[in-house]
């Protein structure tokens, strides 16, 4: 039996309507949401959200981080971003990564390491989103 899943960001609603189960990654690990999960109420570390939909069709979208709260009869996602998998330009996200790699075998401090390695697993996450997107088509 399907539930309401909305997938939100800051500029707009992504995803709205019945599926049969998400995958996503929680501040604890990989979460699986099916029918019937007990009310959950959690951070997302940034990645990819995979949403079977009703009838069975895939959709992937990166998401930048948030929360996730589940409910008896709905599920949301409050993203900080999130991008659709067809809306990912991979040129783009390949010069962000080599851009952040670039970045951490050069940077002198603890701070600018950090950052760059944030800046890598978003690219990389992206990347994941872009590849299974076209997968699913």
């Amino acid at each position: 039996m399907p539930y309401y899943l909305d997938v939100v960001s800051a500029e707009e609603q992504l995803f709205s309507g019945l599926v049969q189960k998400i995958q996503v990654s929680g501040s604890e690990g990989e979460l699986g949401i099916f029918p019937g999960h007990a009310p959950l109420l959690t951070t997302i570390k940034p990645g990819t959200i995979r949403i079977v939909k009703e009838y069975g069709e895939e959709e992937y979208i990166y998401l930048s981080g948030g929360v996730l709260e589940v409910q008896p009869d709905n599920t949301t996602v409050l993203a900080d971003t999130a991008i659709r998998g067809t809306d990912l330009d991979e040129e783009r996200v390949l010069e962000a990564k080599h851009k952040a790699e670039k970045h951490m075998n050069s940077s002198h401090g603890d701070v600018d390491y950090a950052q760059a390695a944030a800046e890598l697993a978003k690219a990389i996450a992206k990347l994941r989103v872009i590849e299974l997107t076209k997968k699913a088509m």
